[in-house]
C-alpha cells in the first residue's frame, strides 16, 4: 500500500508513468538522511543531483535559445543563472510538492539548507536516466517553467535594457530587429556605432556608443521609453 501511494503521488507530480521507481525514491533521499545499503555504502541523491544539475542547465539553455532568437549569449546566460540559482530551485521544488516526498524521518534541524532544490535537481537526473532528455525537458517546461516562472519578471530584474526589450516583444508577440552599423565620425580615428531597433518593422529607438553592444543598449532604452515601460 505504501509503495502504491508513492507511485500514484509520483505520477500525479510528474504527469507521466515512471518506469524505474527506485531512481525516484533515491532522488528524494538527501545526504542528511544517513541511509545505507546492506553492504554499508551511503545511500543518497548526491550523484543524481550532480547529473540533474547538468541536464537542467541544458534544458533551460535550450528553452531560452528557442524562445529568444534575438537574445545574445550574455542575456541568456543571466536569465538561465536566475532560473537555476539554488534559492529559486528551493522555491520551485516546494511549488511542485517535493517536500512531501522527502524522508519524513528527517528532523528539521538535520535538513541541509537547500534540501528541496537539491532534490529537484536529483529528480531531473532520475527522469533523464529513466525516460531520456526529451521527457526531462517536457517535464520541466510544462510543470515548472510555464506554471511557476514568469520570464518577464525575471528579465525585468536586470537593468540590461536589451534584455528587457526582447522580453517585452516576446510577451506581446512583437517582431524585433536590431540594425547596427559602424560609423566613422569626422575628426575621430576611433569608430563609433549606431543601432536602430525596429518593432514590427517600425523604428522605435536609436542609440549610439563606442561599441555595438553599447549602441544596442541605448537603442533599447529609447525603445522602452517609446512604449512607456521605462
Amino acid at each position: 500500500m505504501k509503495n502504491r501511494r508513492f507511485y500514484l503521488d509520483l505520477v500525479h507530480m510528474l504527469g507521466f508513468l515512471p518506469r524505474k521507481t527506485s531512481l525516484y525514491r533515491l532522488a528524494f533521499i538527501p545526504k542528511s538522511a544517513q541511509q545505507k545499503t546492506p553492504s554499508g555504502n551511503h545511500l543518497n541523491n548526491e550523484r543524481l543531483e550532480y547529473l540533474g544539475d547538468a541536464v537542467l542547465d541544458a534544458i533551460v539553455a535550450n528553452h531560452l535559445f528557442m524562445r529568444y532568437p534575438e537574445g545574445d549569449e550574455g542575456f541568456m546566460t543571466k536569465l538561465r543563472a536566475r532560473i537555476v540559482k539554488r534559492k529559486n530551485l528551493d522555491y520551485l521544488a516546494t511549488k511542485i510538492g517535493i517536500p512531501a516526498f522527502i524522508d519524513r524521518g528527517i528532523t528539521t534541524g538535520s535538513k541541509s539548507k537547500h534540501i528541496y532544490g537539491n532534490a529537484l535537481e536529483a529528480l531531473v537526473g532520475a527522469i533523464y536516466l529513466d525516460r531520456g532528455f526529451g521527457c526531462a525537458k517536457k517535464f520541466f517546461e510544462r510543470k515548472i517553467l510555464k506554471r511557476h516562472i514568469d520570464l518577464v519578471l525575471v528579465a525585468q530584474k536586470d537593468p540590461d535594457y536589451k534584455s528587457r526589450i526582447i522580453e517585452w516583444t516576446q510577451k506581446n508577440s512583437v517582431e524585433i530587429t536590431f540594425e547596427s552599423k559602424e560609423e566613422h565620425l569626422s575628426g575621430s580615428k576611433a569608430p563609433s556605432f549606431v543601432s536602430v531597433i525596429l518593432l514590427n518593422e517600425e523604428a522605435k529607438g536609436t542609440g549610439r556608443g563606442d561599441s555595438k553592444k553599447e549602441a544596442e543598449q541605448q537603442a533599447s532604452k529609447a525603445a522602452l521609453k517609446s512604449i512607456h515601460t521605462v
